[in-house]
């Protein structure tokens, strides 16, 4: 799981490509959208999702980069969002930390007590 997550992270694509994956994500639907993109019924597990979806990115790209005529931006960016929202799926979920013993709760209190 987390090499898949680094594999994500490794990924570099024009800003406009990832800032509208990511503002797709967020009206992103598992079953409506990645059963449509992978023309599967029933959506399989995150991990394998991502699997296949990166392998399809890596794909396009190239026919991105070799200026290919079959190269279709909207099935790019269909493909980056499915990404992203996968990969919300499979990534931990974030926790605010508590406030004491925090590592902020802790650089405040040193800047109150050094006067700054």
């Amino acid at each position: 799981m987390q090499d898949l997550l680094s594999r994500l992270k490794s990924l570099r694509r024009p800003r406009l490509l990832v800032r509208t994956a990511r503002i797709g994500a967020a009206t992103y639907s598992r079953n409506r959208d990645l059963s449509r993109i992978m023309d599967y019924g029933k959506p399989p597990r995150p991990a394998a999702a991502i699997v296949w979806l990166l392998d399809s990115e890596s794909e396009i790209n190239q026919q991105r980069l070799s200026r290919d005529a079959s190269y279709s931006l909207i099935r790019h960016v269909e493909i980056l969002v499915a990404l992203v929202g996968e990969a919300t799926l499979l990534a931990p979920p974030i926790t605010r930390p508590q406030a004491q013993g925090s590592i902020a709760a802790g650089a405040e209190t040193d800047q109150n007590e050094n006067g700054r």
